[in-house]
């Protein structure tokens, strides 16, 4: 801060500080000063006093926006109260005169408490659930979302990261006992459900197609997750909270999927050839096909274990009945793989019960699953999707001939290209087309993400959420009051953390290497 020697004139500066310091209680300079005082300064000094009365906050400066109240206990050191020269400091706004420092602007103490709760487990918030009863139907998807999406509406938030952290517990299962055994009856496993309402009534197993050979479990032992031809794929829970079920109206019945986690599950993501779905082929949108590989794991049975396809459609009838004449709904949520079995699933519910509940798809950094016939049959059966995609993520532009879902919109505009388009969508293995409505959220709109964050960040299920949390519209800055833990995006994407949030992490000594599983990754070898 300036010093008074420089604005006061020396031959009065003597009398100028004994004055200030004995009767100066935090009211303007002109008021500390006596009378007498004032009758022997000259008009240079009272000129210096004025311009210093600006300075220091008595008239309203240029830089500084308001004068703090100060306090008449503070204690006086050189004439300054002590909180007066802290409120000089903090008023002088410096991030808005020198942008290079808004950095240090945001690791200020006013922010720190609330960086320390989105870092904190016990800091964990949500936002609010209300009331869906009256509206259930539009929040499920009955019209598209249409109006729900930019903006993003706030309940519809809350029920999308909802449903993401019914992944996560997918995950959870899987990680916490990777190892199914092909020759017996797999064992009940316990589910973390990360909502209390709901009850868990089956775990869902899927079981690839292709293997490989015997002797690379002799040859390495350790690593028998690249045999593992079974995994716990998922669950099916319903809400039997009388509360809950008020609040939304209906009893909902949700089936969760994780993403890809075994080594025989890559090698079915690599099969991406086109074949013919079970079902019925209506003339006006052509035969439809999905991806091979998905399908695999979705209708094979193990050993001893029924397929992903048998068991799902099979809990979903006796459910359907369990609750016959109740308000209903099933809702399929699904990251990654889990997102493409998602869309078969709900393509074989829908098919395989007349007069069902509404259908509705929530999937996160999903690939394209079939054809632009399977896309237009999941729309006749009223299916209900909403892919919610990042732009960084490159897994929701594969497969398929077109990796730009606007370049293949254009084409199609014209009547010419459209014909032509057709033509290939019916005979071309690689006519990819994605499914229902999309809500696209983007990485570098994070402020706590670093812009070049790598394909594993960018496809990552605690990313998506993250995103959605802080997602208010297309043209919207990062929602400023996001209520979602960092504590687990810090765990799992350390490197991808801005390091103005990982070093102040460290300074504020928050535990992150909590026991927490990875969501997306292959299971590691210890």
């Amino acid at each position: 801060m300036m010093q008074i020697g420089s604005s006061v004139p020396a031959h009065n500066l003597q009398i100028f500080q004994a004055r200030f310091a004995v009767n100066c209680n935090g009211s303007s300079i002109n008021a500390c000063l006596s009378k007498t005082t004032m009758k022997t300064t000259t008009k240079n000094t009272r000129q210096h006093l004025s311009n210093l009365e600006k300075l220091i906050g008595t008239e309203q400066p240029l830089l500084i926006p308001s004068e703090p109240k100060l306090n008449k206990n503070s204690s006086v050191d050189n004439g300054l109260p002590e909180n007066k020269v802290k409120g000089i400091l903090e008023g002088l706004n410096l991030p808005q005169i020198w942008p290079e420092n808004k950095a240090a602007e945001e690791m200020s103490p006013r922010n720190l408490n609330r960086l320390q709760r989105l870092l904190s487990k016990s800091g964990i918030e949500y936002s609010p659930r209300n009331s869906l009863a009256s509206r259930w139907r539009e929040y499920h998807g009955s019209n598209n979302w249409a109006g729900l999406l930019d903006p993003l509406d706030e309940n519809l938030r809350r029920e999308m990261v909802r449903y993401g952290e019914f992944i996560q517990a997918a995950y959870h299962c899987f990680h916490s006992d990777p190892a199914t055994s092909g020759k017996e009856t797999p064992s009940a496993r316990q589910v973390a459900v990360p909502d209390r309402a709901y009850r868990v009534t089956k775990t869902l197993y899927a079981t690839s197609s292709v293997g490989l050979p015997d002797w690379v479990d002799k040859v390495a032992p350790d690593l028998e997750w690249m045999t593992q031809r079974t995994s716990c794929i998922g669950y099916v829970s319903v809400c039997e909270d009388q509360r809950e079920i008020y609040r939304m109206g209906r009893r909902d019945i949700v089936i969760s999927l994780r993403g890809t986690a075994t080594c025989l599950e890559w090698a079915e993501n690599m099969r991406d050839l086109l074949v013919k779905v079970p079902g019925k082929t209506d003339p006006s949108f052509g035969q439809p096909k999905v991806q091979c590989g998905f399908l695999s794991l979705y209708k094979t049975a193990g050993a001893h274990v029924e397929s992903l396809a048998e068991s799902v459609v099979t809990e979903i009838k006796r459910l359907t009945e369990l609750y016959k004449g109740e308000n209903l709904s099933i809702t399929v949520t699904g990251h990654s793989l889990g997102a493409a079995l998602a869309l078969l699933v709900a393509d074989d519910i829908s098919t395989s019960i007349e007069d069902g509940p509404p259908i509705a798809v929530y999937t996160f950094g999903g690939p394209r699953v079939g054809n632009r016939g399977f896309t237009k049959r999941l729309a006749s059966q009223n299916v209900k999707v909403l892919r919610i995609a990042n732009s960084q993520d490159i897994i929701t532009r594969v497969p398929g001939m077109f990796v730009n879902e606007e370049l293949d919109r254009k084409l199609r505009e014209s009547k010419r290209a459209n014909n032509l388009l057709n033509i290939l969508d019916n005979n071309m293995p690689w006519a990819y087309a994605h499914a229902g409505t999309e809500l696209r959220v983007d990485t570098k709109n994070s402020p706590y993400l670093k812009p070049n964050a790598d394909v594993s960040c960018c496809h990552d299920l605690e990313a998506y959420l993250h995103l959605v949390d802080g997602f208010m519209g297309s043209h919207c800055p990062f929602r400023a009051n996001a209520k979602r833990s960092l504590a687990k995006l810090m765990h799992e994407q350390n490197s991808n953390v801005k390091k103005l949030y990982t070093s102040k992490a460290n300074g504020l000594k928050l535990n992150l290497e909590r026991d927490m599983q990875m969501s997306n990754c292959l299971p590691s070898p210890s």
